[in-house]
């Protein structure tokens, strides 16, 4: 059986687009471990809404999410009827996670399963390449049977993953955009990052630092893609009467 993402979100089928964005938004900004750094339940509970807002937020995914499902259940009636011991599950880690490495608990919740939600413990060594996946063996009566967990960027407040890449933005003043120069900003790792600006840089114009971003699948890291941002500088001077 698939996972239940109404009850996730605490709604029913009949639920529209705007409800389930609505309740995404809110319960998301409860349990984001940003906000609940000494909550071991917060990763875990922001990895169900991720997967439940990725699944019914999208139009195409939610009419094949609710077909999948109601088969599946029609199946598990019928007498006879194959137990499926394999499953698959999205896990959302938070960006550092992917360079430091982390251990973390998965909850499969499985209706088929009589004694209810399993438990698995999962170590993710680091410099873990987003989209890697891994293999989990299940316990008790699925035993056999496999989880196969897949791990994903946890959107954050500064950094967004596309790929191994990051995207972030960088305030400079009016001065440094016209004149250039060199800028130092936080990196992903925890560690400063130079960000050279061109003189003259448009505002949003995006730079890219080569080799801090994200792992990759195959060896090295992705760039870090950095908009910038400024205001003009603007002086008010009383008029001369």
């Amino acid at each position: 059986m698939l996972p239940d993402h109404y009850a996730t979100l605490g709604l029913d089928r009949r639920c529209t687009l705007g409800q389930i964005r609505a309740a995404y938004r809110l319960l998301a900004a409860q349990h984001h471990p940003d906000r609940n750094p000494d909550s071991p339940e917060a990763p875990l509970r922001m990895q169900e809404l991720n997967a439940a807002h990725e699944t019914l937020g999208d139009t195409r995914r939610r009419r094949t999410y609710d077909r999948d499902r109601d088969e599946s259940r029609q199946e598990s009636r019928k007498p006879g009827s194959r137990i499926e011991r394999n499953v698959s599950q999205v896990v959302h880690l938070p960006i550092e996670a992917f360079f430091r490495g982390t251990a973390l608990e998965v909850r499969v919740n499985d209706p088929a399963n009589p004694d209810g939600a399993e438990t698995y413990r999962l170590d993710i060594p680091a410099e873990t390449a987003p989209g890697c996946r891994f293999r989990l063996a299940r316990r008790g009566a699925f035993a056999g049977g496999t989880v196969q967990v897949r791990v994903k960027p946890l959107p954050g407040y500064r950094f967004k993953a596309r790929g191994s890449d990051l995207r972030c933005d960088l305030r400079v003043s009016a001065q440094r955009a016209t004149q250039g120069g060199s800028e130092a900003m936080p990196g992903p790792r925890g560690q400063m990052v130079r960000v050279e600006i061109p003189a003259r840089v448009a505002r949003g114009e995006v730079l890219r630092v080569r080799g801090e971003g994200l792992p990759k699948p195959r060896g090295g890291r992705g760039d870090l893609l950095v908009r910038i941002m400024y205001r003009p500088a603007v002086h008010v001077s009383r008029s001369a009467r």
